[in-house]
């Protein structure tokens, strides 16, 4: 898809082009299988690393430089608030209910073994608590792209 955009457009729709054909991929089914190990997270920064570097114009500045200048966040940033609006949407219930009918919050839940100290349920909680409450009585999420 990179070489695809690199090859056949231009600056100002690099971005959105990016956005729409690259992160999608990146970010799918974020909530279910979010890389927990830094090799893993390293690799799908490096994607999005390599992506900036096509635009010209930035192509000099460093990585945190061109997230800024193109106005893209980081993947970790991504991957949180993809948990985080989904953790939204059960809560509130605006999801199918049948889906997440077995889904138990527990606050102070211990795991022993990292198949379960990275699932969604356990990941999310520190995270969710740390909201300011006029995020979390929020009617909608806020959706930034």
């Amino acid at each position: 898809m990179l070489g695809l955009i690199n090859r056949n457009f231009i600056y100002l729709t690099f971005v959105t082009l990016y956005k729409s054909l690259v992160r999608s991929h990146l970010e799918y089914a974020n909530s279910v299988w979010n890389p927990h190990r830094q090799g893993l997270t390293k690799d799908l920064e490096k994607v999005q690393m390599r992506a900036t570097k096509l635009v010209l114009n930035v192509k000099h500045l460093t990585y945190k430089e061109r997230l800024l200048q193109l106005k893209l966040p980081i993947i970790k940033y991504r991957h949180l608030r993809g948990d985080m609006i989904e953790d939204f949407e059960i809560i509130t219930g605006k999801c199918l209910p049948s889906v997440f009918k077995n889904i138990k919050i527990v606050v102070n839940h211990r795991c022993h073994y990292d198949l379960r100290k990275y699932f969604f349920c356990t990941r999310i909680i520190n995270t969710w608590n740390s909201l300011p409450e006029s995020v979390i009585s929020a009617s909608t999420p806020l959706r930034i792209s």
